[in-house]
């Protein structure tokens, strides 16, 4: 077996499943990739127990490819960012993202609660130069194939400057993980005309207009899963409202449809007739397969997981951390800002 070259933390405690999640995320990444090192950061006994049940002894395969990182604490899931700063300096978000900061791992992965991940992630880590405030950043299922999003939430009040910054950071994101060249950059809006919106989008729309993004103008909320752009930018409180939307109207859809296929013997028929088609739409739009947010601006790879998220949703995310970690993507959002810098002053 290949040796490691790339370690990912895990917090094994966070989220709603704990090491009901990470563990078997943790047994299909390893299978996936002969190169990854995992770190599995948490209460070592329950760990340690976990992965001595028989429906895990494949992790004996691996030996050299894992470990596990003692942390005696948790974050709770309604815990506030301040307490856990304060109080959990030994959680195991906190020692996960330790991990990074000490150059153990080249990013963690945490299904725990966002608020004390962003504030502990920005406490250890630090914003890259340039970059006010970290952004929340994901990437949503389209007609094209997806488009990255941010900021889902990290930031309710934004300013242009803070909206041109989250511009860059995904754009940075889409070249780097897709292979976007120039890929286009959309500022989302309650319409596309240039006299629309408030102020602070309108002069961040003159700040991007004046950039050498590829800027596209004002995006609306349907252009999101259209394709239309492959970045769309908001504040973080209409980027969760519109994401919260999306995974509610995805599971109207779904069912809808289960009701409709479930109303008579005929429509039940005809659900056996469709069900490699209904199989199909429903790999495409499930959200397991899109999970893993990257919390941009700081300076290491920080992946936020779903709170509920199962063991292929969790193992979703580590995936991200890998792609994001091996494209250096804080090292290329903090050269690109070096460089808006420059320019700036140039003129």
């Amino acid at each position: 077996m290949t040796s490691p070259s790339m370690t990912v933390a895990l917090d094994a405690m966070g989220g709603d499943l704990g090491l009901d999640a990470v563990i078997p995320a943790a047994l299909r990444v390893l299978n996936r990739h002969n190169n990854i090192h995992l770190i599995l950061v948490g209460n070592q006994e329950q760990i340690n127990a976990r992965l001595q049940q028989p429906e895990y002894k494949a992790f004996l395969d691996f030996q050299g490819h894992y470990e596990v990182q003692p942390a005696s604490q948790e974050v709770a899931m309604d815990e506030s960012p301040a307490t856990a700063l304060r109080s959990k300096k030994d959680s195991s978000m906190r020692v996960a993202i330790n991990l990074v900061k000490d150059g153990r791992a080249d990013a963690c992965v945490s299904a725990g609660n966002t608020g004390a991940l962003m504030a502990t992630a920005r406490f250890v880590l630090k914003t890259l130069p340039g970059i006010d405030r970290p952004a929340i950043c994901t990437h949503l299922p389209s007609m094209t194939g997806h488009t990255h999003m941010l900021d889902l939430g990290a930031n309710i009040d934004s300013s242009a400057d803070h909206l041109f910054q989250f511009a860059v950071m995904g754009s940075i994101l889409s070249e780097a993980i897709d292979g976007t060249v120039k890929p286009r950059v959309g500022l989302l809006n309650i319409g596309e005309e240039e006299m629309k919106g408030n102020e602070v989008v309108k002069s961040a729309a003159a700040l991007l207009s004046e950039s050498r993004l590829n800027y596209i103008g004002f995006v609306e909320g349907d252009d999101v899963y259209k394709g239309t752009a492959d970045v769309v930018v908001c504040d973080g409180f209409v980027g969760n409202v519109s994401l919260k939307t999306g995974e509610g109207v995805a599971k109207m859809i779904a069912h809808f449809i289960r009701a409709e296929f479930s109303r008579n013997i005929f429509t039940k028929l005809a659900a056996l007739v469709a069900m490699p088609v209904l199989n199909s739409f429903k790999k495409r739009i499930d959200p397991r397969r899109y999970n893993g947010a990257s919390l941009l601006g700081l300076r290491g790879t920080v992946i936020k997981s779903h709170g509920s998220a199962d063991a292929l949703s969790f193992a979703t995310a580590i995936e991200v951390a890998i792609q994001v970690a091996q494209q250096s993507v804080p090292d290329r959002i903090s050269q690109q800002l070096q460089k808006t810098l420059v320019e700036k002053q140039a003129v």
